[in-house]
């Protein structure tokens, strides 16, 4: 989680590049006539999510995305902007011993953030929905620790609760109008979270 802004730039854009060429490329060559996205304005979904990857001794984490679909946005190629919230929860334990002297510790995370989301336009393409987003979250963190010379406490056991950046880019693919498929990529929480959306308007 301890990752340096620059960093999480970087990664955002090579996430950008990863979704935005080939949905643009797939505008260029849509054939398909007559057919209308799953994903509007008005859209709103939520579903819950597995994250991997970066998330410290954790091997997973399990949350939640919810989003509702505001505004197009002409100036930006019709794309739609959404606000995105979603929140995680992960685990670790942290144990260990040397010269008579023993430790076991338990950290718990929570982030929790805000995104606004750039979905784009791909004609031809209904039930795919490609999209990039900025945001902000917080991490609530807490730690309990004990060791065999009696000693217990409950705080942060050097990981600190904060603010964070959150860059993602990401996708859904529609397996009806009411339900999809779900990932993203980026910085923020877990690297890679997959899991599925539904619609609830």
């Amino acid at each position: 989680m301890r990752r340096s802004l620059s960093s999480n730039v970087s990664r955002l854009l090579v996430a950008i590049a990863c979704v935005a060429i080939p949905a643009q490329s797939a505008v260029g060559q849509a054939k398909v006539a007559g057919t209308s996205p799953v994903f509007g304005v008005g859209y709103t979904d939520i579903g819950p999510t597995v994250g991997l990857g970066g998330l410290g001794g954790a091997s997973a984490d399990f949350g939640g995305r919810f989003e509702h679909a505001i505004k197009t946005l002409p100036d930006m190629g019709n794309g739609i902007l959404g606000v995105q919230v979603a929140a995680e929860y992960y685990s670790w334990s942290a144990n260990g011993a040397g010269a008579g002297f023993s430790y076991s510790s338990s950290i718990k995370y929570i982030p929790i953030g805000v995104t606004a989301n750039y979905h784009f336009k791909v004609d031809g393409q209904p039930k795919f929905d490609p999209f990039v987003g900025l945001g902000l979250g917080y991490n609530i963190v807490s730690c309990s620790y004990s060791s065999n010379f009696g000693s217990s406490f409950s705080g942060n056991c050097g990981y600190n609760s904060g603010v964070y950046f959150i860059g993602r880019a990401g996708a859904r693919y529609f397996f009806s109008p009411k339900m999809a498929g779900y990932a993203d990529i980026g910085a923020g929480g877990a690297t890679l979270n997959v899991g599925l959306m539904f619609k609830l308007k």
